[in-house]
């Protein structure tokens, strides 16, 4: 095993999540987060339907304030940053939805357009020309004039990372990218993540359970245990899945237990 992936050093993160606890109300979700994410890395955020991984992704976009605890990005408290300072941190985010979350009425290229008619000087004919550069970047050259509903399921999701790649961010996060997708589109839809992290550079932050997707693209995962309500692991997946934590064994072995002796007996009964 490589030991190198096992020393720190915070030089490298651009994000440090610090003592979070996330609560709706009453009811935390998930309590005393400690984590941090390396520049060019690709981080899942992984567990079972409900623990919380999609509300963890919110908290560092910004769109949930922590109950309890900091995300710091680029070593700044992004989550209590004044508005001004909020903004031009979201500058470098590059989120795609679960949906793709394009807007119905407009084409693919005014999809795309949007962030730099909100974030940059560029004019409408410039905004367009990117608008296609990054569709061409995602497999969809020519399907500028196109509107969602007259495209498949994959290809809304591809034209959701153009447009999150819209701005050339420094981190781009991924919402259940493979939800609804075939094994095909899935696939290619992981390695068009990967080409993104090698073209553009970027960090990438992956929420999903897709174990496929999380064995062929993560350099480090986070478990979510909703036992414990807590990080039950974090490392490279294949590391885990001989983990200490038996709920993060099971649910990277697929419901089995290596170190269960009864279920090898069971299965040669």
């Amino acid at each position: 095993m490589n030991d190198s992936r096992h020393t720190h050093d915070s030089s490298s993160d651009i994000f440090q999540i610090r003592d979070l606890t996330m609560s709706y109300g009453d009811y935390t979700v998930m309590r005393d987060l400690n984590f941090s994410i390396k520049k060019g890395e690709i981080f899942v955020i992984m567990g079972g339907s409900g623990c919380g991984k999609s509300t963890l992704l919110r908290h560092m976009i910004g769109l949930i304030h922590p109950y309890k605890g900091e995300i710091l990005f680029k070593g700044k408290n992004f989550s209590d940053a004044p508005d001004e300072t909020k903004t031009e941190m979201l500058r470098h985010f590059g989120v795609m939805y679960q949906s793709g979350a394009l807007w119905s009425s407009m084409t693919l290229s005014e999809n795309v357009s949007l962030p730099l008619m909100e974030f940059t000087n560029v004019s409408q004919s410039e905004a367009e020309d990117i608008a296609e550069l990054k569709l061409a970047l995602v497999g969809l050259r020519g399907f500028g004039s196109f509107y969602p509903s007259e495209i498949s399921g994959g290809m809304c999701k591809r034209a959701g990372l153009a447009r999150a790649i819209a701005l050339d961010p420094e981190v781009l996060f991924f919402d259940e990218p493979s939800a609804g997708l075939d094994p095909i589109s899935s696939y290619r839809l992981d390695e068009l993540i990967l080409q993104m992290r090698d073209s553009l550079g970027a960090t990438v932050v992956v929420v999903t359970h897709e174990l496929a997707s999380i064995f062929k693209i993560a350099d480090r995962a986070i478990f979510l245990d909703t036992s414990t309500k807590t990080q039950g692991a974090i490392g490279n997946p294949k590391d885990l899945l001989n983990s200490d934590n038996a709920s993060v064994r099971i649910f990277l072995n697929r419901g089995v237990d290596p170190r269960d002796n009864s279920s090898d007996e069971k299965a040669t009964q």
